[in-house]
């Protein structure tokens, strides 16, 4: 039996905990949170019974075996290594950290520690994921040389800690790149990244006036703060002559959202999302592959469930993750690249 405490019971914490809830091997016996009212909430719905509004306090309960990081992303390295030293297993939520230096003191803290951390890249434990990459090992589509992903919101700046940047580290890139960026680069083999040309944009701001169409809004919403890009492209480049492109927004004059993660083969190529499709060519005929399987496109709940279970069962010791440390320090060399790139107005070396 794992005991797990989940520190930052912020909205994407729900998606932690009901997995964790649903798991035999599981018991919840800690949360954390700086507000109060919240915490106590959420400790009576889920029978927890430490509840705590410092994590230093959770961490010092010799009772947890592993965390859940669920706070801001400018938290995630302070809370990871300090988890670490007090010998917990860490599931940390996207993005590891914001800087490629809080990276490198939190892979070296997981080496010291023999602990397990996962980082929060829930695309990789997606039904769909697990199925094209059964495909990709078998080599169906040759060698990937190309992909193209995208994560356009036309309105969906969630305002709060998400458009605060010394909270969240950036905007869409960070938080919404990161997914697009790293289901690519684990696909593709995760090549070594060695070049990045990014461009961010601050057009629009948060667009608060805009009437008639809702969309989700962070617990500290505010409408006065945006520190944050609207639009965010890269262009990275891999030492194996493989290319990625994606770009995200929080908002944008767009007809419509788009979600859209695509690869390119020698051999054939698929689309992840919105919804799995594959083509390839036999006997001089293009043709189009769909997978008859229940859920052709990306579903959160259930991925969060598997990235939930593929954790219990690494700290376990049953399997490894899939998501470690090093893969976190990758992308936030990426994300950093992509940053200082637009910053200086040219592609920068990594």
């Amino acid at each position: 039996m794992l005991k797990v405490g989940v520190i930052g019971l912020g909205s994407i914490s729900d998606l932690h905990i009901k997995p964790y809830v649903n798991n035999p091997e599981v018991k919840l016996v800690a949360f954390c949170d700086m507000n109060q009212k919240r915490l106590e909430a959420a400790g009576q719905l889920y029978d927890v019974p430490n509840l705590y509004t410092s994590y230093q306090e959770l961490l010092a309960n010799q009772n947890v075996d592993a965390v859940s990081i669920c706070t801001w992303n400018a938290t995630h390295a302070e809370i990871a290594i300090a988890a670490l030293e007090a010998g917990k297993h860490v599931l940390v939520e996207k993005p590891l950290c914001t800087t490629v230096e809080e990276a490198i003191q939190v892979e070296e803290a997981v080496k010291k520690s023999g602990k397990v951390l996962q980082v929060g890249f829930v695309r990789r434990y997606a039904k769909n994921t697990k199925l094209i990459k059964s495909f990709l090992d078998n080599g169906d589509f040759g060698e990937l040389y190309y992909a193209k992903a995208s994560c356009i919101r036309r309105l969906g700046n969630p305002g709060g800690w998400f458009s605060d940047k010394e909270r969240s580290g950036g905007g869409p890139l960070m938080d919404l790149g990161v997914h697009m960026i790293d289901i690519c680069w684990y696909l593709m083999g995760k090549p070594k990244p060695v070049s990045v040309s990014g461009h961010t944009y601050s057009k629009l701001g948060d667009r608060s006036n805009v009437q008639n169409l809702s969309f989700y809004k962070a617990s500290d919403y505010d409408a006065s703060l945006n520190s944050v890009e609207d639009l965010a492209t890269a262009l990275i480049r891999f030492e194996n002559g493989a290319s990625l492109y994606v770009d995200v927004s929080f908002t944008i004059h767009g007809v419509q959202d788009e979600v859209a993660v695509k690869l390119y083969g020698d051999k054939g190529g698929f689309e992840l999302e919105p919804k799995l499709a594959m083509t390839t060519e036999k006997h001089d005929t293009i043709i189009k592959i769909t997978p008859q399987i229940d859920h052709l496109n990306f579903q959160f709940e259930e991925a969060f469930q598997s990235e939930i279970e593929h954790f219990v069962s690494s700290c376990l010791g049953k399997t490894t993750t899939l998501s470690p440390v090093e893969d976190g320090l990758e992308v936030m060399k990426m994300l950093c690249g992509a940053y200082e790139s637009a910053r200086l107005g040219k592609e920068v070396l990594l």
